[in-house]
């Protein structure tokens, strides 16, 4: 997945707050191609989104 196909699943969420995240190093794992773009792993994606999931109360 591309950085705005990730930020796209997460409905509005800023470009700034996904590096944020990564500097973090609270982001989804990502893949740094030759040419310098992030790719995301759809499967990396959803397992980061499964471990934050909050289970209610």
């Amino acid at each position: 997945m591309t950085v705005s196909e990730v930020l796209a699943e997460l409905n509005g969420i800023s470009r700034r707050t996904f590096y944020r995240w990564r500097e973090m190093g609270t982001g989804p794992t990502v893949l740094k191609l030759p040419n310098g773009e992030l790719r995301v792993r759809r499967s990396a994606f959803h397992e980061w989104l499964n471990e934050r999931e909050e289970v209610a109360a």
